[in-house]
């Protein structure tokens, strides 16, 4: 049997359980019946007082861990953020949701902000929103000390860390707040963060035995376009064309790039603005309040813009520059889609870009600094070179393992990379390779191979007398750029090694060796040659389609707008994409139709029921009310990993010490988890079907009919009516076993075809 112990259980303490209040505050403020992965318990960690580090993508619901629990208790939840755009538009959100917030930040001085400190001082807030550098000032942290804080929350946390992609040292001196408010617990949320920078996080702020909540990174919704870059600006222009209604972000690396692309589309008619440091704040902010309030549909901007901006209808990202690592990128392109509706990102691969970013570490005084961005801006390179699929390539940087062969949502796994027989090219650059280090005693760059293939003369050619090999000269009818390509990839496959240091020296490796000696035939991938950006990455149905009434959702959008507008806040705080589609196929008339939409609250009922009801009563009288399927029948998230769970790294940590023969109890000891954690790791397990076990080794007969007589009232999709119900006689550890082997069964369970 697999050990179980009590539930909410920790180091001897018994933690507090989660306010009955809470799933009917989800619904009464922000609209929406149930949680998303992973919020449930982080939630149940800080409200029982715990130190939580969690790390879930954008889009995963990172800020209503927060938000939520602090309506759910007295006092003042403290939110560390680093922008004011950021801020603002979560204020500004939250009130619309009826929810007490506010912000402090240079933008509010005078009697304003002296107004809003003697609301905090009366209790009359539940959220504040104030950046690392205000709050480590003396003045301010006096003030907290007075406001009742129980929660700091810091956003944004991989900028703790000098291991991160966007490090900022004001973040390192929040741990001092660790002695002005002592046992305040801290959660910290970041959407990416690898092993290292995650310790970092967790040393850095003084963190007590932290919860570690990891979830998948996978984004379902987002698909993933690398192409040869060709005239980019016509590429990127050719794109937004046949995309009329959807807005984006276009990512560059200069500042006269973001200006000269934003004027370019403009001249083709499409509403662009630039964003990068350069700009006057005023420009800066209008540009970025134009793209937020759909003034703008574009803009093009370097990797200053994106951070602050909680515009969840991105419907695309492009790169039309190399980003300079792999965590930049993910954080980027996860800009795309926050609402969980398809959005594509597509990224136009030059070679040279790399080449351009290299040069860029020359001025650096640091050679360890300089040594690491180097080798992440090589790991991009491999990544947009590779031919792997796109999807299982960014899980892998993360420590996360795609576990099926095809994506449904890559440009390889739509469009194959072409296998050729490249045994005779290898055989040359291989034998190349060896030859230099033959005569000379040392190795060389792949630049340098490959002109000794092309028959170049240069001066280190006839200085190291590299024009006397047999290798001199037998490529030169192959363009170097393809030679570059064969060299990178006999890299990436292992027949060639690249030095780790700044020079990258090739030398041959065991395999090489042997592939040249025994002329062992090497299969290689080739990338199909495209000079354009495709108008659509494939005819798959991706996570978050919702198919409605096309029509009334444009009427909507632009009613939408217009309440917006005067209300001097930005269309998605009204409503977002994901609520209007779901009004669009449901057409909701009434208060309780209305409010049953996802995202609809009270305070949003309140405030634009009656104008949406009657839009869609207008467009009813007029057109023909178009049929669709019930919602459960929605396209899924297509592929799914592994569960609905998703068995993360976390959780598979948890399943491979459990074969070693510990308990749960003894699991969690092991690994500083709470038993609720690992409980619901072994749940998501079952559903899998990676755990095999049965249900009496969980709980009894009796205790299952016991369960099965409060779900048939109850339902067992939220389990804390349920052990309510049960009057505490089932361990919440046994109701998440009991909701995943019903989740198992039904998931074995032949499956009907729909009706029409």
């Amino acid at each position: 049997m697999v050990g179980c112990s009590l539930p909410n259980q920790r180091d001897g303490a018994i933690l507090a359980p989660v306010p009955a209040s809470l799933a009917p505050l989800l619904k009464q403020y922000f609209g929406y019946d149930s949680f998303r992965p992973l919020q449930r318990e982080i939630m149940e960690m800080t409200l029982a007082g715990r130190d939580v580090l969690a790390i879930l993508p954008t889009g995963a619901g990172k800020s209503l861990c927060f938000q939520l629990p602090a309506l759910a208790r007295d006092g003042l939840t403290l939110v560390v953020s680093p922008l004011i755009a950021l801020m603002k538009d979560q204020v500004d959100s939250l009130t619309a949701s009826g929810v007490p917030a506010t912000l402090l930040n240079s933008s509010i001085q005078g009697a304003e902000s002296q107004r809003r400190r003697t609301a905090l001082a009366q209790g009359e807030y539940k959220l504040l929103y104030a950046a690392p550098e205000r709050v480590m000032t003396e003045g301010f942290i006096q003030d907290l000390q007075r406001w009742n804080v129980n929660l700091i929350a810091v956003d944004e946390a991989h900028c703790i860390s000098e291991w991160g992609h966007d490090f900022r040292p004001e973040y390192r001196q929040l741990a001092q707040l660790r002695e002005h408010l002592p046992g305040v617990p801290f959660l910290a949320l970041t959407a990416t963060a690898t092993a290292q920078v995650r310790g970092d996080i967790a040393q850095q702020l003084h963190l007590h035995q932290p919860e570690l909540f990891l979830a998948s990174f996978n984004r379902p919704n987002l698909s993933y376009t690398i192409l040869p870059k060709h005239q980019a600006t016509r590429q990127v222009y050719e794109f937004i064309r046949e995309r009329p209604n959807d807005s984006g972000i276009v990512y560059v690396q200069s500042r006269n790039s973001a200006e000269n692309l934003a004027a370019a589309l403009a001249a083709e008619g499409i509403k662009a603005v630039a964003y990068h440091a350069g700009l006057q704040p005023a420009e800066r902010v209008a540009n970025q309040e134009a793209f937020i309030r759909d003034e703008a549909r574009v803009v093009c901007a370097t990797i200053a813009f994106g951070m602050g901006i909680d515009k969840p209808d991105v419907r695309f990202v492009i790169h039309a520059d190399l980003p300079k690592n792999l965590e930049g990128y993910y954080q980027e392109t996860g800009r795309a889609g926050r609402d969980g509706l398809p959005a594509e990102c597509v990224l136009l691969f030059s070679r040279g870009d790399l080449v351009r970013n290299l040069k860029f570490l020359d001025g650096m005084t640091d050679p360890k600094a300089a040594e690491i961005a180097a080798r992440q801006m090589r790991q991009m390179a491999d990544f947009a070179e590779g031919s792997e699929c796109r999807r299982a390539a960014l899980l892998d940087y993360f420590g996360e393992q795609w576990p099926g062969d095809n994506c449904g949502g890559c440009d390889v796994c739509l469009q194959p990379h072409e296998a050729w027989d490249a045994t005779t090219q290898a055989q040359k650059f291989l034998s190349c390779l060896f030859r230099i280090k033959q005569r000379s005693g040392f190795s060389t760059g792949l630049k340098h191979a490959v002109e000794v293939l092309a028959g170049a003369s240069t001066e280190k050619i006839r200085n190291w007398g590299h024009d006397q090999l047999s290798t001199y000269g037998i490529g030169k009818d192959t363009p170097r750029e393809a030679w570059s390509s064969l060299g990178r990839q006999l890299i990436r496959r292992g027949y060639v090694v690249a030095s780790p240091d700044h020079y990258q020296t090739l030398s041959l490796s065991s395999a090489g060796l042997a592939a040249l000696m025994q002329r062992l035939p090497i299969l290689l991938t080739r990338v199909p040659r495209q000079a354009a950006v495709p108008t659509s990455i494939g005819k798959v149905s991706r996570a978050g389609t919702i198919p409605c009434d096309e029509g009334l959702f444009a009427e909507l959008r632009t009613l939408r707008k217009r309440l917006a507008d005067e209300r001097g806040v930005p269309p998605y705080v009204v409503f977002g994409d994901l609520s209007l589609r779901h009004m669009a196929r449901r057409y909701p008339c009434t208060d309780e139709a209305f409010l049953a939409i996802p995202g609809v609250g009270n305070q949003k009922l309140t405030d634009y029921g009656q104008p949406f009801m009657q839009a869609i009563g207008t467009w009813l009288a007029g057109h023909e009310r178009r049929p669709f399927p019930h919602d459960e029948a929605l396209p899924k998230p297509a592929p799914k990993m592994k569960s609905e769970g998703a068995l993360n790294s976390s959780a598979l940590e948890t399943l491979r010490i459990l074969h070693t023969g510990k308990t749960a109890p003894e699991i969690a000891a092991l690994r500083n988890l709470s038993s609720g954690t690992v409980a619901q790791h072994l749940a998501m397990a079952i559903v899998s079907g990676d755990l095999k076990v049965e249900p009496h080794d969980f709980y009894s007969p009796e205790e299952a009919q016991l369960i099965d007589q409060a779900a048939a009232e109850h339902g067992f999709e939220r389990l804390a009516p349920l052990h309510e119900a049960l009057g505490g006689q089932i361990t919440y550890d046994q109701l998440h076993f009991y909701r995943a082997f019903r989740q198992r069964e039904q998931a074995d369970r032949p499956q009907r075809p729909l009706s029409p």
